[in-house]
């Protein structure tokens, strides 16, 4: 199971999350976001990130030149569309820095079904997506909510490798051992603050993902 952590602000939670194991840092380039951080901020932050640690930009709904702009300026990795963002969207955006990339789905439990989930994901993958991440929907946020979609609406048979976030700390991790999950993303339930995390609770994180036994 591979973690990400998203919403650094701070070099010292960087440096303790990459000490911790992480394998992916996301960083949020959404300005009404409290965990959002500035190319010029991001850019000192991503260069204490090394090699096999994947650095990945968050963005929602930003403008081509903006990428580009952003692209230019920081090294990250992957690029987490977690707007509104079509499928062709995404995929002309990831062309034109070059860059890998994973769609968002936010998870509205009153219109959403399973079948439109898969259909969805079915689309996003022949645009090239290297992952779905399904998040819970909140109609003012486009994520960092911290709360919890009804799980059961995960498919088993996805077309693409499914990240799992919304609602997840130490205490339910365990939760997810029997889900058809290849990776976990955790913002808020790791932080004294939002943008501000802790190193207990990321710890503890860890700790929890590794002592659980998943399913090979």
């Amino acid at each position: 199971m591979q973690v990400k952590f998203c919403g650094f602000t701070q070099a010292s939670d960087v440096q303790q999350a990459i000490e911790l194991g992480a394998d992916a840092l996301g960083f949020v380039f959404y300005p009404p976001s409290p965990r959002a951080v500035t190319a010029e901020q991001a850019k000192s932050l991503v260069q204490q990130v090394p090699a096999f640690v994947s650095v990945v930009a968050l963005v929602v709904n930003m403008q081509p030149s903006e990428l580009v702009a952003l692209a230019n300026s920081v090294e990250f990795d992957v690029i987490q569309f977690h707007g509104d963002e079509s499928a062709e969207q995404c995929q002309q955006l990831a062309k034109s820095v070059n860059k890998r990339w994973v769609k968002a789905l936010r998870i509205n439990q009153d219109t959403h079904d399973l079948q439109s989930i898969q259909s969805q994901i079915k689309d996003y993958a022949q645009a090239g997506a290297s992952s779905i991440l399904l998040d819970a929907y909140h109609k003012d946020a486009y994520g960092g909510t911290g709360e919890r979609f009804d799980w059961s609406l995960i498919p088993k048979d996805s077309a693409l490798p499914i990240i799992l976030a919304g609602g997840l700390t130490p205490d339910n991790i365990g939760d997810t051992l029997k889900l058809p999950i290849q990776a976990v993303d955790v913002s808020g339930g790791i932080e004294s603050a939002k943008g501000i995390k802790d190193a207990g609770k990321m710890a503890a994180f860890i700790r929890a993902v590794k002592s659980t036994r998943w399913p090979s």
